[in-house]
């Protein structure tokens, strides 16, 4: 019985692993504190970049 049990257990565990694989998560990908930091700073950039060309368009 133990044997059974031992082969069915390993057999169950590859099975679960290879579902796993073929699922993915609805989960976002994990971003680092400082990658958020340069994202956040290159959208500062832009939003000044782009408040700076508008206004110069509109009084023309």
């Amino acid at each position: 019985m133990n044997r059974k049990k031992r082969i069915n257990q390993a057999l169950k565990k590859k099975q679960k692993k290879a579902n796993a694989k073929l699922h993915h998560s609805n989960k976002p990908k994990y971003v680092s504190k400082a990658d958020r930091a340069k994202l956040e700073a290159q959208e500062a950039i832009q939003e000044t970049a782009a408040t700076e060309t508008s206004p110069e368009t509109a009084t023309e």
